[in-house]
């Protein structure tokens, strides 16, 4: 791959403890991801971005992060690590980590020594007394006292203090710890929370100062060569997140309006030209996500009638046309693989997994589930451990119980039982990767006008590709179909699908 292989990449985004158990205890870990490498391979992706897998007392699924240069025990080692990253690079996939620069670990051993040093707690955010009202994105207050009566922030958990970046220990912390993974052969780094650095007394997100952070790291980066930094920025404002990927700061950012979109052309034109026109002024490239750890699966948010997302779980159980919302997400990848710049899928979603909604409660772990009082359901139903195969739970994860329960209904969805079925959603992935990967990714888009329920453009390469979103079948242009997300008749593309034409 170039120096530039992150412009057009498809990324694979692995919830490392629910991949692959290869020891049998129920949490999928490094072992149960090196034996899926060639089920990888074979998907078509250029690169794997993990979730946290540090050392962490999991109150947030590893996002309270205990020690940024090892290995949580329950995934694995750091031997294991450097030997998945050179599995992995001999397999041409690259390998992009998680680094969570926002906040800690209360576990960690910069924590502990604030508890029993007052002057080491510079490193954080502590105060004798709560210095707003500010409450945490979990829910609850954002301050929490500790033994001697102060005080300190968490915009997440109370067990994932927030770091003091107005402290250069910290700086010189996480430009240490990019150094001591680019060096292990890591490619690149997905920035947790990336807006949420710098604080204020009266704000928090967005700062100016933030920007100074990642043109270091940009320099910390550009030392390695091949290495990109990509960032989890959730901003409305399209021009403030534009300054995030200017030439000397992050590569790249996640496409969040786009996630949130809701399946109707008038909103997912608009979002696609925004995002077109968000990053060409910039020169990076765009991103395109359907779905993440956070996020309600495909499937069962575009069965609803209302397809948008939003945090806070405020569609959690409402009514979803499953077999709607499977030829939606069908349709929907195919769009998403042919749009210009790079594509992430998250794990499961090449299988067309729903979201599980009916969790008992007494399993779940989801620290909204109980900041919230159990009004916000949380993020577990996205989070359940991959179907491999077999007949019955645990279909292949592992020898023991996985730590979430699978729905037996996933008997039909396993990666085995849609291996030899050309029609599943498994082998459209496999050839929209495998198109994708010799005609689309980085580049230009013209659009075509074929009516207002239709998003029709041509690449570059010269592939077209046409989503119907309307209720009826619409004509399509001239060419050979090369894929498409169902049944085609007559040269009718039906509601709810993609084409692609050459």
């Amino acid at each position: 791959m170039s120096q530039t292989w992150w412009r057009g990449a498809a990324i694979y985004q692995v919830y490392l403890r629910s991949f692959a158990d290869g020891n049998g205890d129920g949490a999928g870990d490094l072992a149960g991801l090196r034996s899926r490498l060639p089920y990888l391979k074979e998907l078509g992706i250029d690169a794997i971005w993990l979730n946290p897998w540090y050392p962490s007392p999991m109150a947030d699924g590893g996002y309270d992060v205990a020690d940024y240069r090892d290995i949580e025990p329950v995934f694995g080692t750091l031997g294991e690590a450097e030997r998945f990253i050179e599995e992995a690079h001999e397999l041409d996939i690259k390998v992009i980590i998680d680094v969570v620069p926002n906040h800690s670990s209360t576990e960690s051993e910069w924590f502990k020594e604030a508890l029993e040093n007052p002057a080491a707690r510079d490193r954080f955010w502590f105060a004798d007394e709560p210095l707003n009202d500010w409450q945490s994105i979990f829910g609850g207050s954002a301050w929490s006292q500790v033994p001697d009566g102060q005080w300190y922030l968490h915009l997440f958990a109370p067990e994932q203090p927030d770091l003091n970046w107005a402290n250069p220990e910290v700086h010189q912390e996480f430009e240490d710890v990019l150094r001591f993974w680019f060096e292990r052969g890591v490619d690149g780094v997905r920035i947790d929370s990336a807006a949420l650095l710098i604080k204020s007394d009266t704000a928090y997100e967005d700062l100016d100062e933030v920007h100074d952070v990642y043109r270091r790291w940009r320099e910390v980066a550009d030392e390695y060569g091949e290495r990109v930094l990509i960032g989890e920025v959730w901003l409305p404002d399209q021009e403030r997140f534009a300054r995030y990927l200017r030439p000397d700061e992050l590569h790249t950012a996640f496409n969040f309006d786009f996630l949130s979109c809701a399946w109707d052309p008038r909103d997912l034109r608009r979002s696609i030209d925004l995002t077109l026109s968000t990053h060409t002024p910039v020169g990076a490239p765009p991103t395109w996500v359907l779905s993440n750890h956070d996020v309600t699966r495909p499937v069962t948010r575009y069965g609803r009638a209302d397809s948008t997302f939003a945090h806070g779980g405020r569609l959690h159980g409402t009514p979803s046309d499953l077999e709607l919302g499977y030829r939606r997400a069908r349709a929907a990848a195919l769009l998403a693989m042919a749009l210009p710049g790079s594509v992430y899928v998250y794990q499961g979603e090449e299988l067309g997994l729903p979201e599980v909604e009916d969790l008992p409660n007494e399993v779940r772990q989801d620290p909204m589930y109980a900041r919230s009082g159990g009004e916000n359901p949380g993020r577990d139903g996205c989070r359940i451990p991959l179907p491999w195969s077999g007949e019955e739970p645990p279909f292949g994860f592992g020898t023991g119980t996985p730590w979430l329960p699978q729905p037996e209904g996933w008997r039909k969805l396993t990666a085995e039982a849609q291996r030899t079925d050309l029609g599943s959603m498994l082998n459209l992935y496999r050839s929209g990767l495998a198109i994708r990967r010799e005609r689309l990714g980085d580049g230009t888009l013209t659009w075509l006008p074929l009516g207002e329920e239709v998003l029709a453009f041509t690449r570059d390469s010269g592939l077209t590709s046409v989503t119907n979103l309307g209720a009826d079948p619409v004509p399509l242009p001239a060419g050979e179909v090369v894929l498409a997300s169902g049944p085609i008749e007559d040269g009718l593309l039906p509601s709810d699908t993609t084409a692609w034409l050459v």
